[in-house]
């Protein structure tokens, strides 16, 4: 096959733009190139705005491939286009010292085209909106998220048993839980709630976290101390402080090979027997949509408040 061009100016819904070093392979291990990860980002972009839109983004650039340096980028870049959308927030907190910075929000398919080209493989949100949120005031998130690690010697599979157990749990409180891969070894699980103080929602995963943690003990941990992780599942839900972010559905993962944070529905965690079952490449998610659609459709449409 003959090699493409190594750069393109081409126009994307409207806006032109220069794509640049697009032979450059970021997946070494299984030659996945630039060009590739574009052109994925791009096919995939109109379900994976829905949960970019509105939140400051920040980015995990692998600029010379996944088996180099890489870097997070809060801030918006040198050479942002006029035309992306930023917003300056607060960042208490942060090791650079910086009170705010200027956040880059995705709200259109060409800003997600030109964060791919800077090779921006991990796309990582906070579970608010800023819309949802006054500048200045504790932002108030619209899902709570829990993050299911496996342990030394445990499994996405394991991760999927503990999804069950949980998603019992919250129909207990009228809340659904929304699965999907973390694109690593382990899964996330999305709640949709109305819009609550990130300190209220973080307490409640906490909760939750210990309370499946004390009746699985052989099987769950809530608590961070890594010495207590082998043999378990960890329910990390310390990323509802809304300093925090997670990986968006849909978002590359860096890694060895470019696989996918992927939505899947509770038929496919039951029946889970084995990693690969759920381990995701671009084509296959590609494939997947076009067979089921966005299995993550409706995930904000009938959000529940907050139990007290």
């Amino acid at each position: 096959m003959a090699a493409g061009p190594t750069q393109l100016t081409t126009e994307v819904d409207g806006q032109t733009m220069k794509l640049t070093n697009l032979g450059k392979v970021l997946y070494p291990k299984t030659g996945f190139t630039k060009a590739e990860v574009i052109d994925y980002y791009h096919q995939i972009a109109p379900l994976l705005l829905p949960h970019l839109s509105d939140r400051p983004l920040t980015r995990k650039r692998w600029p010379d491939g996944t088996d180099a340096a890489y870097f997070f980028e809060k801030n918006a870049p040198r050479g942002t286009p006029a035309w992306v959308r930023t917003v300056t927030l607060p960042t208490p907190g942060s090791s650079t010292g910086r009170d705010e910075a200027d956040f880059v929000v995705a709200d259109d398919i060409q800003t997600v085209v030109w964060l791919a080209n800077l090779a921006a493989l991990e796309l990582h949100v906070p579970q608010w909106r800023i819309g949802d949120s006054d500048q200045g005031k504790e932002p108030r998130a619209d899902l709570i998220v829990f993050d299911l690690d496996p342990g030394p010697g445990v499994t996405i599979v394991d991760c999927a048993d503990v999804a069950l157990a949980l998603r019992e749990l919250l129909n207990h409180f009228g809340l659904e839980g929304w699965p999907k891969t973390s694109g690593n070894k382990g899964m996330h699980l999305y709640v949709p709630i109305e819009p609550a103080a990130s300190r209220a929602t973080s307490a409640f995963a906490k909760l939750l976290a210990e309370q499946l943690a004390e009746a699985l003990p052989e099987n769950v941990t809530a608590n961070m101390t890594k010495a207590l992780r082998p043999g378990k599942v960890f329910i990390d839900w310390s990323q509802n402080n809304s300093a925090k972010t997670t990986l968006a559905p849909y978002s590359l993962r860096g890694a060895d090979e470019p696989r996918v944070s992927t939505p899947i529905d509770w038929d496919e965690v039951a029946a889970a027997s084995d990693p690969a079952e759920l381990t995701f490449l671009p084509h296959e998610v590609l494939a997947r949509v076009e067979e089921y659609g966005d299995v993550l459709e409706g995930l904000y449409d009938d959000p529940r408040p907050l139990p007290s």
